[in-house]
């Protein structure tokens, strides 16, 4: 188990919905990976991310692709992109990810709660 936190550190985590509208493999990754586009609406914009998702997702299958995003992250350098969003995922039984997302449409912005 992880270190208790208070309800207030878990509100500084920006969790939001944003709809993928670009991804394309990322070769110059040094692990197998796609870059993202995921628009978030609003005054977020579309935000870059690289996620190590190949081994259940290729990159046309993404795009309109509801997925929940850490977004008040700082950017970081991965290779020649700057990743400035954490997509979220979990990994299945042989520890590939699987993204994380709504089941229903909603609104490209939303919180999470």
């Amino acid at each position: 188990m992880s270190d208790e936190i208070s309800f207030d550190d878990f509100l500084k985590v920006d969790i939001r919905v944003g709809e993928v509208v670009r991804a394309e493999p990322f070769p110059e990754a040094r692990k197998p990976a796609i870059k993202l586009w995921v628009d978030f609406g609003g005054d977020l914009g579309v935000k870059k991310s690289s996620a190590q998702i190949t081994a259940h997702y290729d990159p046309e299958t993404l795009i309109g692709k509801q997925v929940m995003a850490v977004v008040n992250f700082p950017a970081r350098q991965i290779g020649p992109m700057r990743s400035e969003i954490l997509v979220l995922g979990l990994p299945d039984d042989s520890g590939e990810i699987v993204l994380i997302g709504p089941d229903q449409q909603v609104p490209v912005g939303g919180r999470m709660h």
